[in-house]
């Protein structure tokens, strides 16, 4: 479907996708298939009153609204800072028990650059008497600067493992991650130094899915047990890769949809907003039901993840499958 128009003047497919959305049980679960969105406080989706009821301005009391119309949230915020584990005991006291949140990691773990100015005020002061001062990358940190950020990553994660709502904690490599040798090492070194961790991976260079190294590729997921995160993106030149869908991990599949903007996808200087802009049209979504299906059939659990996060589009993406999937079975 194309990018937002105004809401008074919709297409008739956005006008289709809303009516199957407003079908969806409440919490948005199919049977072991748990659909969520990217986060809950994302600013245009707040703007469009389309979902949050009047008089719910509070942040837990958003998170509250919308565990009672999902089961399960990724949360990103986790990817810009290090937050304190205060935050996530707040996060898992206003959710239900059976409440998954999949954490975002931190780049201190994926390999993108870090904001030095998001870090903890004095993990901010030692990174700038060593000489960096807007963006730094782990590999030019020292191994203990490193070490302790990975450990104040980990608080927060486990007071969600430790009150069982923690889903997964998913690592997005970078574009410029590509299939190596190199690379295949540090994914085996990331998942010997979170064991007890559930990790869920993401690959944005499409090198990973050559016929030579895919089956080496899942191979190697599945003997660390990471689970591989599908995707459905723009499959445009410099950017994107296949809807590939497979289970490496028996208790835990994703699937990420980020949307088919392809004009703004590897634009360069395209904001997220201008990225994200996409609402999936029905029939976009019923293509996906048949691979969902078959991933519920062989992991445990399998979580459905809308990161178009622009207006409501999101939501309604996310329970548009969940309507679907409970369909003709």
């Amino acid at each position: 479907m194309t990018p937002s128009a105004d809401r008074d003047s919709e297409p008739a497919q956005a006008v289709e996708a809303r009516q199957l959305a407003v079908r969806a049980p409440a919490p948005a679960i199919h049977q072991n298939v748990r659909s969520g969105t990217a986060g809950w406080t994302d600013p245009t989706l707040i703007k469009s009153r389309r979902f949050y009821p009047s008089g719910v301005h509070r942040s837990a009391d958003r998170l509250g609204y919308y565990a009672s119309q999902f089961s399960m949230v990724e949360v990103d915020a986790t990817y810009y800072s290090l937050l304190p584990p205060a935050v996530a005991a707040r996060w898992a006291s206003a959710t239900p028990e059976t409440f998954h949140f999949d954490v975002k990691a931190h780049p201190v773990l994926s390999g993108h650059p870090i904001d030095i100015g998001r870090l903890p005020s004095d993990l901010r002061e030692l990174v700038q008497r060593a000489g960096h001062e807007r963006r730094v990358y782990a590999r030019d940190l020292s191994a203990e600067l490193v070490h302790e950020m990975e450990c104040r990553f980990r608080q927060l994660v486990e007071v969600l493992r430790d009150a069982k709502k923690l889903g997964c904690v998913m690592v997005q490599f970078p574009p410029w991650f590509r299939a190596t040798r190199g690379n295949g090492r540090r994914i085996e070194r990331l998942a010997e130094r979170l064991p007890d961790l559930p990790l869920a991976v993401e690959f944005r260079h499409p090198s990973w899915f050559e016929a030579e190294r895919r089956d080496r590729l899942f191979s190697l997921l599945r003997s660390h047990r990471l689970s591989f995160i599908c995707v459905d993106e723009p499959n445009v030149v410099g950017g994107g890769v296949p809807p590939t869908t497979w289970v490496t991990n028996p208790e835990l599949a994703v699937v990420r949809f980020h949307g088919r903007n392809a004009a703004a996808w590897s634009r360069r200087g395209a904001t997220v907003q201008e990225r994200f802009d996409y609402l999936y049209a029905p029939e976009e979504l019923r293509a996906w039901v048949e691979p969902v299906r078959r991933l519920s059939g062989e992991a445990r659990e399998v979580h459905a993840v809308f990161n178009n996060c622009v207006h409501d589009y999101a939501v309604v993406g996310a329970k548009g499958l969940c309507v679907l999937l409970g369909e003709r079975e």
